[in-house]
């Protein structure tokens, strides 16, 4: 699916139904990787998630990438993935702690460590990946 590079919005054909630019030889179909202000989508979708919460809201705030539906959608699931991961991992550390098995609790920030990569490489590769529970949210809040 291509994007306008204008205005941020979806396009289907050779001009964008909501401000008329032209898609400049862009093909409609299959994923296209568009540079929107300096970074290429990929690459900012991708940073949305390095600082989490931070990043996210930069992404956000931001001009030039707070149009784009796929950049809005990455910085949403990279905040609401950080607020859920900070709450999952206080509440298995306390849970680790109460049964005496505090040596794991490393493992629970390795979890969320490699998730976090995860997520950031397919979002680099251009690929979606919607999380269960926050990935809708994120759909969600990147439509509105």
């Amino acid at each position: 699916m291509a994007f306008c590079a204008s205005c941020g919005s979806q396009m289907e054909g050779t001009f964008c139904g909501k401000c008329g630019s032209s898609a400049a030889g862009a093909a409609s179909s299959g994923p296209t990787i568009q540079a929107a202000g300096g970074l290429a989508d990929n690459v900012a979708s991708a940073l949305c998630y390095i600082l989490g919460l931070i990043t996210g809201i930069l992404f956000l705030v931001l001009a030039p990438y707070n149009k784009n539906p796929a950049i809005r959608f990455h910085a949403f699931q990279a905040i609401f993935l950080n607020v859920a991961c900070i709450v999952v991992s206080i509440v298995l550390n306390v849970i680790l702690v109460m049964l005496h098995l505090w040596a794991l609790t490393p493992l629970v920030s390795l979890a969320i460590l490699g998730l976090f990569i995860y997520v950031m490489i397919m979002a680099y590769q251009g690929k979606t990946i919607v999380l269960p529970v926050i990935g809708p949210l994120a759909q969600q809040q990147a439509r509105g």
